[in-house]
């Protein structure tokens, strides 16, 4: 082998390794999922004050937001494992202590997101924009929120409205 071919074998890995490093600096591992039983004294409890709102009539141009409340009324922190929306036009948004998550739609799945600790709410953000699929008359969408609580894995907030 000669010692020109070395050389830029070398140089490529090294240059390989430094991309590798840039791309993967400051990223941390999600958490791992801690798995409770309903039988569990000691676990998360997902509670929603509402899971439904009406938004009434709207126009196909406007876009709604409605803000559900998710408390974790449990003793251990309840871990927010996906979330995800029934249509593009629809999108969930976690808000815990002033963080905003990321936008997650149909397209646009979530994983890990956040841990809600014990006695503590998070707002659980939908937002609806018609005219990014436009559909009249009566429309309901949905955004799924995933869960560690052994009796709520899978938590629907739906909107209901009347558009125009």
């Amino acid at each position: 082998m000669s010692s020109k071919l070395v050389v830029t074998i070398v140089v490529f890995s090294v240059v390989m390794l430094v991309f590798i490093y840039f791309i993967t600096a400051g990223q941390k591992p999600d958490p791992s999922v801690v798995q409770f039983s309903a039988q569990d004294v000691d676990r998360p409890k997902a509670e929603p004050t509402q899971l439904f709102a009406n938004l009434g009539e709207i126009k196909v141009t406007d876009v709604k937001q409605q803000d559900f409340i998710l408390k974790n009324a449990g003793t251990k922190s309840l871990q927010i494992l996906g979330v995800s929306s029934s249509c593009g036009c629809t999108t969930g948004q976690i808000i815990y202590k002033d963080n905003e998550s990321k936008i997650y739609s149909m397209h646009a799945q979530g994983e890990y997101v956040t841990d809600i600790a014990p006695g503590d709410t998070a707002i659980i953000r939908l937002v609806y924009r018609p005219a990014t699929m436009p559909v009249y008359g009566l429309v309901e969408r949905e955004v799924y929120v995933t869960t560690n609580d052994p009796l709520h894995q899978k938590l629907v907030f739906s909107i209901k409205a009347k558009v125009t």
